[in-house]
């Protein structure tokens, strides 16, 4: 976005842990919400933060999940509420950053903390997202839009509070962003998104280089 500062707007990490499910025996730490100061953020994500289903969420390659105020601002246009920092169940929301065009591989250097991540794929909606916002169809709408969000890897830790700019370090030459990824994941996506994993060029999660193969695989 020329011309417009990109920066952390919210930091945000889990405020209450919830039952789910349909006989509430699961867990989720979706309901995240904004925490002031500078904190610590490692491998594994924003201190304080937590993940409670380890197999879908979290972990280095999800470590971070970022959403755009721009997308947010969609949102609540189209549901008619207030849509707070940690509604997405986002760690960063971002404002001046086009999440969705980010390509997969692309840096960025938050503030003067030292911090460096790394886009590494889209996120995926859920059954549990749903019943979190509370809305009919979500996941169907969500996906609809095409704006998901982005998970990313610490490459560098260091430390991020509400209003550090962003900057964009390095952008791959793969072309295949997050929202392509998410929306058009087509047989060239997926081609080379693995060309340019085998090249060395990007480290690719490994849930995408799934669906990327998928993909190339397709006639």
């Amino acid at each position: 976005m020329t011309g417009v500062r990109s920066e952390v707007e919210a930091v945000c990490v889990v405020r209450e842990v919830h039952a789910h499910g349909p006989d509430g025996s699961g867990r989720t730490a979706i309901d995240k919400g904004p925490v002031q100061g500078r904190i610590a953020v490692g491998p594994l994500g924003v201190d304080g933060d937590r993940q409670m289903n380890p197999k879908h969420h979290g972990g280095p390659d999800k470590a971070v999940y970022a959403y755009a105020s721009e997308d947010v601002r969609h949102w609540a246009t189209e549901l008619d509420r207030e849509l707070p920092p940690g509604t997405f169940g986002e760690n960063l929301r971002t404002g001046g950053l086009d999440v969705t065009n980010a390509l997969v591989g692309e840096r960025w250097r938050i503030g003067d903390g030292g911090l460096l991540v790394e886009v590494t794929m889209p996120r995926t909606p859920c059954s549990t997202f749903q019943a979190w916002m509370g809305e009919r169809r979500w996941v169907k709408r969500f996906t609809a839009h095409g704006a998901p969000g982005a998970y990313l890897r610490v490459v560098r830790e260091g430390t991020v509070a509400a209003g550090d700019p962003v900057q964009v370090v390095h952008r791959p030459g793969h072309g295949i962003t997050i929202g392509r990824c998410f929306g058009r994941f087509d047989r060239e996506a997926g081609r080379r998104l693995l060309d340019a994993g085998a090249s060395g060029e990007v480290e690719l999660a490994a849930g995408l280089v799934r669906y990327a193969r998928r993909a190339a695989a397709r006639r």
